[in-house]
């Protein structure tokens, strides 16, 4: 029953690896034989590049939260190597979300051609969602920094 919670998580982030790897490969093969309008090319090549680019990052953030589960299946979640991998989850979202802040300038160019405001905010979501990943791996990277140095005090008292 234990391991239960753990396999639900692995099960959950292959499953969300599924989709991504399909949108690249399958939006790769359609851009590449199927060209952008002329009108657009210049600004939309760079922000496929640039999520292409997001993809390295994100899939990073989830092989480490994978070895996190099995590190919780193995009974080492209090030690340091946790906190490293939730260190390399914080590092990865925040690459992510400078990537696509990188991006953003093109997308307002977008939308100010197309005049389409709402393509800004939906430029703004991963930035956002990313940040927000971001913020909680580093949240849980100080929590189980503590609950580590806790752990050893206790170890160490008689």
């Amino acid at each position: 029953m234990k391991q239960t919670h753990t396999r639900l998580l692995k099960l959950a982030i292959i499953l969300i690896s599924l989709p991504v790897i399909a949108a690249v490969g399958i939006g790769g093969y359609q851009l590449v034989n199927h060209p952008f309008n002329a009108d657009y090319a210049y600004l939309l090549y760079p922000i496929v590049g640039g999520i292409c680019l997001t993809v390295l990052p994100f899939f990073f953030a989830l092989f480490k939260s994978f070895q996190l589960l099995i590190y919780i299946d193995n009974n080492q979640a209090f030690q340091s190597i946790a906190v490293k991998a939730l260190k390399q989850i914080k590092r990865a979202a925040c690459t992510i979300s400078f990537l696509y802040v990188i991006v953003l300038p093109l997308i307002f160019m977008i939308a100010e051609r197309d005049d389409a405001p709402g393509l800004i905010l939906v430029g703004m979501m991963p930035v956002f969602a990313s940040f927000i990943v971001a913020v909680f791996a580093a949240l849980l990277e100080k929590l189980l920094a503590q609950a580590i140095a806790i752990k050893l005090e206790n170890d160490l008292t008689v």
